[in-house]
């Protein structure tokens, strides 16, 4: 890695500076070593492919059983799947209680979500919230960036309107954030802004995009072909090249600040 794009986690657990702060001691001891959580196997847990089969088999039927009944139900399934997104990440505690301080954070990462949506309702598509769902994922794993992508759809369309596209949004978002928590166990993905801004730019083409377009296909018609796929795919391109710009400028911008600022609360308060 060349040292005009670092590593910012790296750099951040080297510093002299930050090192003698971490001797000093802190109002709560860590309950892990988050660096070595970074550098930990890449093999997946048990607790990440169980969240895998919930995340890749058992949403998508939850939708499928929402369209089957009808756009009306799109509230009760919304709301489903968001009990199917905290599951995975309760699994994170492993037999232990989570503490507030353990769930408040993640709450105030949905509600920067929420809010930085809301800021930029005037911009169609120019939104921070794949920035910053990727950003969840990287600091805290692939469960949390999960919960933190479906909740943000939810609760933001509280203000955007509810309807059949909210539990699309969640499982889009939702997706963005699992596999940039995996990707980055893997080592596939970095926590410097080259690598983050390339991840962040294919997401919504890849992930965002290969879910919601042909969603907004089955919202309207139940016949799907291969010429309205491709149309649909075409017309939404333009919307999706939009939506990935902005998420590469959100994560030039907000990365590095945001990543170290959540690495030193980890470790202040022993954070998941």
């Amino acid at each position: 890695m060349s040292q005009s794009d670092p590593d910012f986690l790296t750099q951040f657990y080297q510093d002299e500076n930050y090192q003698k702060k971490l001797s000093k001691k802190t109002e709560y001891q860590p309950s892990m070593n988050v660096w070595n959580q970074k550098t930990e196997s890449n093999k997946l847990s048990r607790r990440t492919r169980l969240s895998l089969l919930v995340n890749v088999l058992l949403f998508p039927l939850v939708i499928y059983y929402g369209i089957k009944s009808g756009n009306r139900s799109y509230l009760k399934i919304s709301l489903l799947m968001i009990g199917l997104a905290t599951a995975p990440f309760l699994l994170i505690f492993e037999g232990r209680k989570p503490q507030a301080r353990e769930l408040i954070i993640i709450a105030v990462l949905i509600g920067l979500g929420v809010a930085g949506r809301g800021a930029f309702f005037m911009f169609p598509q120019f939104k921070p919230v794949a920035a910053l769902v990727i950003i969840s994922a990287v600091s805290f794993g692939p469960e949390v960036g999960f919960l933190v992508g479906s909740g943000t759809a939810l609760v933001s369309n509280i203000f955007f309107s509810q309807g059949p596209w909210t539990p699309w949004q969640m499982f889009a978002f939702g997706m963005i954030g699992f596999i940039a928590g995996i990707f980055y166990r893997w080592g596939l993905l970095r926590a410097n802004r080259l690598s983050l801004c390339i991840f962040g730019f294919f997401s919504i083409f890849l992930i965002y995009g290969l879910i919601m377009n042909p969603a907004s296909l089955l919202m309207f018609t139940p016949l799907i072909s291969k010429e309205a796929l491709i149309t649909v795919f075409i017309s939404g391109a333009p919307m999706d090249l939009i939506h990935a710009i902005s998420t590469v400028i959100f994560l030039a911008i907000l990365a590095r600040p945001l990543l170290e600022k959540l690495q030193r609360i980890k470790i202040k308060y022993g954070l998941i």
